[in-house]
C-alpha cells in the first residue's frame, strides 16, 4: 500500500502539490504566528518589569494590605546577606516610600517619594535610560521627578519644589528641594506621581535608616523566578513574604492570557479553513477515483485496504510538507529572537517614553514549536476521515460504473 500511495502521489500532480503547499503554508504560519505572540508578551512583560518593578519583591506581612509606617522592613541588611547567598540574583536593593505635598511657587500635587540607591537602580529598574533631561544620580536636595508631575508643577531643572509630609516616627517633614532631573517611562500615572532622592540623604530626613517599604530584586533569567523565590522564602524570617511578578502584576498576566486566548482563537479559525479546503480538496480528488476504487476492491482489496491507501498519501504529504516547514519556521523564529524586527518609522515614537522597545521579537521555544507541528500533522490526518467513509459507501460494481 505504501509503493502504491507514493505511485498515486506523484500520478495525481495537481492535488499533491496543493495539498502539500496548504500544509507547509499552515504548519509555517502557525510557528511563526505563535513566536511572535509570545515575543510581543514576553517584551511586553520585559519591559513593565525592567521599568521599576523587577520580578521580586519582599514585603513586611501586613504592608500590601494596610500600608504605613508600621510595616516597614526593620533589617535590610539581614535579608541583604539572604540574597547575596543566592545565585541567579541579577541586583537587588531596598526602597522606602512616603507621600506628602510637593509645591512650586504656583501649584501643588501628591507626590510619591521613594529613597533609593541609584546605582542599584540602574541595574534594577530602567529609571537611568528613561531620563529625559538634566542628572539621574543625583546627591543631597535633588530630586529625579517624573516628566508628568513636572509639568503639573511648571517645574524647569533647577528650581525649587518644597514637600510636606512625615518621618518614620511621623514627626512633622517640611523640606525644600530642587529638580536635578526628570524621566519619563510611558506609564502616565508613575510619571505624574512620583519622585526619586538618594538614599542617604533621605534616611537623614525621614528616619529610615535600615528599614525599608519593600526590597526588589531581578532575576537574570525569568525562568529561574519561582525557584529563587521559593528559596528566599525559606530563608526568610517568618514576618517577610516575597512576592513574585505574576502576584504584583496579576491585571498584565490576565491581559496577557485573554490577548493570547483572542490569538489562538483567530489562528483557529484560520486552520478551521485550512482543514476544510484540504477535506473538499481530497474528496473532490477521491471523488473522481471512484473507478479506480472499484477495481482495487474487485481484485481483492478490502475497505481496510482502502483506508490504508488514502492514509499513506495524506500521511507522506504532511510529513514532507512539515518536514520543510518545521526547520524553516524555526529557524526564522531563532533568527528573529536574536535579531528582532524594528518598526520602521516608529522608532523615534517610542524613544519620547523614554523605556518602551521599538523592538518586535520572537520567543523561540522547542516545545511550543513541537506541539504547533503537531496540531498542523492531526488535522491533516483527520480530514481524510470523511473520504474514507464516502469510498465505503460504495460496493465494487458501483464503484466500476460510477460516472
Amino acid at each position: 500500500m505504501f509503493k502504491l500511495a507514493l505511485k498515486n502521489i506523484l500520478y495525481y500532480k495537481g492535488r499533491s502539490v496543493t495539498t502539500f503547499l496548504l500544509t507547509f503554508i499552515s504548519a509555517f504560519f502557525f510557528i511563526v504566528y505563535v513566536a511572535f505572540m509570545d515575543g510581543s508578551h514576553s517584551s511586553m512583560l520585559k519591559n513593565a518589569l525592567d521599568v521599576y518593578t523587577g520580578s521580586l519583591q519582599i514585603y513586611q506581612k501586613e504592608y500590601r494590605d494596610k500600608g504605613g509606617y508600621d510595616y516597614l522592613i526593620e533589617e535590610n541588611q539581614k535579608v541583604f546577606e539572604i540574597l547575596s547567598d543566592i545565585e541567579g540574583i541579577k541586583a537587588y536593593s531596598s526602597r522606602l516610600e512616603t507621600f506628602g505635598i510637593a509645591s512650586s511657587k504656583k501649584h501643588s500635587a501628591a507626590m510619591m517619594l521613594t529613597g533609593v540607591d541609584f546605582s542599584k537602580e540602574a541595574k534594577l529598574s530602567q529609571l537611568q535610560k528613561a531620563l529625559q533631561e538634566g542628572l539621574y544620580d543625583s546627591t543631597g536636595t535633588c530630586l529625579y521627578m517624573g516628566s508628568e508631575l513636572a509639568k503639573k508643577l511648571q517645574l524647569t531643572i533647577g528650581d525649587e519644589v518644597s514637600f510636606v509630609g512625615s518621618a518614620i516616627d511621623y514627626s512633622f517633614v517640611a523640606e525644600l528641594f530642587k529638580l536635578c532631573g526628570t524621566f519619563k517611562t510611558g506609564m502616565y500615572d508613575f510619571d505624574r506621581q512620583s519622585a526619586f532622592m538618594n538614599r542617604p540623604y533621605f534616611d537623614t530626613i525621614f528616619l529610615s535608616q535600615n528599614s525599608s517599604s519593600y526590597i526588589v530584586s531581578m532575576a537574570e533569567q525569568m525562568s529561574d523566578n519561582d525557584s529563587i523565590a521559593h528559596q528566599i522564602s525559606r530563608d526568610l524570617p517568618t514576618d517577610l513574604r516575597v512576592y513574585t511578578w505574576e502576584e504584583l502584576m496579576k491585571s498584565m498576566v490576565e491581559l496577557m492570557k485573554i490577548d493570547s486566548l483572542f490569538g489562538y482563537i483567530s489562528i483557529s479559525l484560520f486552520f478551521l479553513v485550512i482543514f476544510f479546503v484540504i477535506m473538499i480538496y481530497g474528496f473532490i480528488n477521491v471523488s473522481t477515483r471512484i473507478k479506480e476504487f472499484g477495481i482495487l476492491k474487485s481484485i481483492g482489496l478490502s475497505d481496510r485496504d482502502i483506508d490504508r491507501l488514502l492514509f499513506y498519501e495524506i500521511f507522506i504529504l504532511t510529513t514532507g510538507a512539515l518536514m520543510l516547514a518545521t526547520p524553516l519556521g524555526s529557524w526564522l523564529v531563532y533568527y528573529f529572537e536574536i535579531y528582532p524586527i524594528v518598526i520602521p518609522g516608529m522608532s523615534e515614537i517610542y524613544k519620547e517614553y523614554g523605556v518602551v522597545s521599538d523592538e518586535v521579537p520572537t520567543r523561540f521555544e522547542p516545545l511550543t514549536i513541537i506541539w504547533n507541528v503537531l496540531v498542523v500533522f492531526f488535522l491533516n490526518l483527520l480530514s481524510i476521515l470523511y473520504p474514507m467513509f464516502y469510498v465505503r459507501s460504495f460496493t465494487p460494481v458501483e464503484a466500476m460504473r460510477h460516472v
